[in-house]
């Protein structure tokens, strides 16, 4: 009646925990990266806090395409 396998609570391996993590630590990587990058963009976009002039003077000039190109364009090279 004994399982040959030693097993943890879940039911896996040791081997196949370790496993397990290293590809969700990859993801989960992975995931916060593209949650940060995409964040940065809305930032830049549009920023969550506004300045002494109030939202008004935020948005001056920056509803462009070109205006948040040239703000991006430094941090992707």
């Amino acid at each position: 009646m004994a399982d040959s396998k030693e097993t943890s609570l879940s039911g896996l391996t040791d081997d196949e925990a370790k496993e397990f993590h290293g590809i969700f630590m990859q993801s989960f990587i992975i995931f916060v990266a593209i949650a940060v990058f995409a964040h940065i963009l809305a930032w830049i976009w549009r920023p969550w806090l506004p300045g002494p002039e109030g939202y008004a003077g935020v948005m001056e000039g920056a509803n462009s395409v070109a205006s948040v190109v040239h703000q991006v364009a430094p941090y992707i090279t």
